[in-house]
Protein backbone atom coordinates (compact mmCIF):
# COMPACT_ATOMS: atom_id res chain seq x y z
CA UNK A 1 0.00 0.00 0.00
CA UNK A 2 1.44 3.53 -0.84
CA UNK A 3 0.88 6.57 1.36
CA UNK A 4 1.39 10.14 -0.15
CA UNK A 5 4.02 11.81 1.48
CA UNK A 6 1.29 13.69 3.93
CA UNK A 7 0.71 9.86 5.20
CA UNK A 8 4.05 8.67 5.72
CA UNK A 9 4.98 11.78 7.80
CA UNK A 10 2.19 11.60 10.18
CA UNK A 11 2.87 7.60 10.55
CA UNK A 12 6.46 8.42 11.20
CA UNK A 13 5.31 11.06 14.04
CA UNK A 14 2.73 8.80 15.18
CA UNK A 15 5.16 5.28 15.30
CA UNK A 16 7.89 7.82 17.13
CA UNK A 17 5.90 8.48 20.16
CA UNK A 18 4.88 5.57 21.90
CA UNK A 19 1.74 7.68 23.74
CA UNK A 20 0.36 8.91 20.21
CA UNK A 21 0.97 5.22 18.81
CA UNK A 22 -0.98 3.52 21.89
CA UNK A 23 -3.76 5.99 21.17
CA UNK A 24 -4.20 5.58 17.56
CA UNK A 25 -4.04 1.97 18.04
CA UNK A 26 -6.49 1.86 20.16
CA UNK A 27 -9.17 4.63 18.54
CA UNK A 28 -8.53 2.36 15.18
CA UNK A 29 -9.97 -0.89 17.02
CA UNK A 30 -12.98 1.69 18.63
CA UNK A 31 -13.95 2.80 15.56
CA UNK A 32 -13.19 -0.34 13.36
CA UNK A 33 -15.54 -2.22 16.10
CA UNK A 34 -18.21 0.36 16.17
CA UNK A 35 -18.33 0.60 11.89
CA UNK A 36 -20.12 -2.45 9.95
CA UNK A 37 -17.44 -2.69 7.44
CA UNK A 38 -13.71 -1.96 6.67
CA UNK A 39 -15.01 1.16 4.10
CA UNK A 40 -17.07 3.11 6.14
CA UNK A 41 -14.10 3.08 9.24
CA UNK A 42 -11.63 3.87 6.74
CA UNK A 43 -13.62 6.85 5.90
CA UNK A 44 -14.44 7.90 9.86
CA UNK A 45 -10.86 7.65 10.29
CA UNK A 46 -9.74 9.59 7.65
CA UNK A 47 -11.55 12.51 8.82
CA UNK A 48 -10.29 11.88 12.09
CA UNK A 49 -6.67 11.70 11.12
CA UNK A 50 -6.92 14.82 8.77
CA UNK A 51 -7.95 17.26 11.72
CA UNK A 52 -5.40 15.11 13.96
CA UNK A 53 -2.63 16.64 11.38
CA UNK A 54 -3.98 19.83 11.19
CA UNK A 55 -3.87 20.31 14.98
CA UNK A 56 -0.28 18.58 15.37
CA UNK A 57 0.47 20.58 12.21
CA UNK A 58 0.83 24.00 14.44
CA UNK A 59 2.85 22.41 16.82
CA UNK A 60 4.98 19.88 15.57
CA UNK A 61 8.11 21.27 13.20
CA UNK A 62 8.05 17.93 11.29
CA UNK A 63 4.39 17.97 10.42
CA UNK A 64 4.24 22.17 9.64
CA UNK A 65 5.09 21.40 6.09
CA UNK A 66 1.96 18.55 5.61
CA UNK A 67 -1.06 20.10 3.49
CA UNK A 68 -3.39 19.64 5.77
CA UNK A 69 -6.15 19.26 3.29
CA UNK A 70 -4.57 16.22 1.24
CA UNK A 71 -6.11 12.80 2.15
CA UNK A 72 -5.59 10.31 4.60
CA UNK A 73 -7.56 7.17 3.82
CA UNK A 74 -4.56 5.30 2.78
CA UNK A 75 -3.00 5.67 5.75
CA UNK A 76 -6.33 4.85 7.75
CA UNK A 77 -7.19 1.99 5.48
CA UNK A 78 -3.42 0.99 6.81
CA UNK A 79 -4.11 1.39 10.22
CA UNK A 80 -6.79 -0.44 9.94
CA UNK A 81 -4.69 -3.84 8.15
CA UNK A 82 -2.06 -3.86 10.72
CA UNK A 83 -3.97 -2.69 14.10
CA UNK A 84 -7.10 -4.75 13.63
CA UNK A 85 -8.45 -8.31 12.87
CA UNK A 86 -9.57 -9.34 9.48
CA UNK A 87 -13.41 -9.13 9.30
CA UNK A 88 -15.20 -12.72 8.18
CA UNK A 89 -15.94 -12.39 4.71
CA UNK A 90 -19.58 -11.83 3.58
CA UNK A 91 -20.88 -14.89 1.46
CA UNK A 92 -22.90 -14.06 -1.19
CA UNK A 93 -25.69 -15.53 -2.48
CA UNK A 94 -24.01 -17.52 -5.36
CA UNK A 95 -21.08 -19.10 -2.68
CA UNK A 96 -23.17 -21.87 -1.75
CA UNK A 97 -22.42 -25.01 -3.07
CA UNK A 98 -23.54 -29.08 -3.50
CA UNK A 99 -20.42 -31.46 -2.63
CA UNK A 100 -20.29 -34.42 -4.30
CA UNK A 101 -21.73 -37.49 -2.73
CA UNK A 102 -20.83 -41.11 -3.17
CA UNK A 103 -24.54 -42.34 -2.81
CA UNK A 104 -26.00 -39.90 -5.05
CA UNK A 105 -28.30 -41.85 -7.52
CA UNK A 106 -27.89 -40.74 -10.91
Amino acid sequence: MALNQGEQQLLDYIRANPEEKSYWEQKVRSVAAAQPDDYLTAEALGRELRAYLVERARVVRQLEDVSTGMSMRNLAEYLILIWTEPRPKKKKAGDQFTLWRDDAQF
